[in-house]
């Protein structure tokens, strides 16, 4: 089974300072329909204005993963990690027992998009852990986190795995996948057709009970999306 959901159809909530969509239930957003994805509890696609971030907070039990397409967020944290992650790259931080945390715009004149993801830890507590780092754009899909980080990726506390697709213009790829596990493919940038289902920008689609997927970008330019392996 895969079932799309549109871009438009997220929740949405503006702050001003801070406009997000909500693939998920979250904060004043709520769905009985969209409580997440197996292990997949949140992805919100933010959009922060100039200078503007999240003051300290914090947070526990979950794996909290950033990706920015667009600026730079600079990033402290209650472990003393105080670090820049820019367009492209991949952050971990696994809260663990618990962590407290900000998240501001480095630049004073452009806005921030990134998406923020949550997947809930396969065990409570344990020490908090932070990573980050930047993987080649290749063609096809490059691992960027597994449960054993193994081959260089991010280490997550689940039995899940993050992908980074990107498709160049007018190809294909074939993805085996194992029955007993679910899929979550969202598209970042481009248009991508998974078994001739067509998908834009923002959409997510929730897959189920196949053994093969073949995916396509017909269009005219790079397909860039994250796919979910989940238990």
């Amino acid at each position: 089974m895969i079932n799309i959901r549109a871009a438009e159809d997220r929740g949405q909530a503006d702050f001003g300072w801070l406009n997000s969509r909500h693939t998920f239930s979250f904060g004043s957003y709520y769905d009985p329909n969209q409580m997440g994805y197996s292990a997949l509890r949140v992805i919100n696609d933010d959009t922060v204005a100039p200078g503007a971030g999240f003051s300290t907070h914090g947070h526990r039990d979950m794996e909290i993963i950033s990706y920015v397409t667009q600026g730079t967020i600079e990033h402290k944290d209650s472990m003393g990690n105080i670090q820049s992650l820019p367009k492209g790259e991949f952050q971990l931080m696994s809260a663990g027992s618990g962590i407290t945390h900000s998240e501001y715009n480095a630049s004073t004149t452009e806005a921030l998009k990134f998406l923020q993801i949550w997947i809930e830890p396969a065990t409570k507590g344990g020490k908090p852990s932070y990573q980050q780092k930047a993987f080649a754009q290749a063609q096809g899909l490059t691992q960027v986190i597994t449960p054993n980080g193994d081959n260089g990726t991010l280490k997550i506390k689940q039995d899940a795995s993050v992908s980074q697709l990107y498709l160049a213009p007018k190809t294909e790829l074939i993805l085996p996948v194992a029955l007993t596990r679910k899929i979550y493919i969202h598209l970042i940038a481009g248009q991508l057709q998974v078994n001739q289902q067509t998908m834009n920008p923002g959409d997510g689609a929730k897959i189920s009970d196949q053994s093969e997927l073949t995916l396509n970008n017909n269009g005219q330019q790079a397909t860039i999306a994250l796919v979910f392996d989940l238990p």
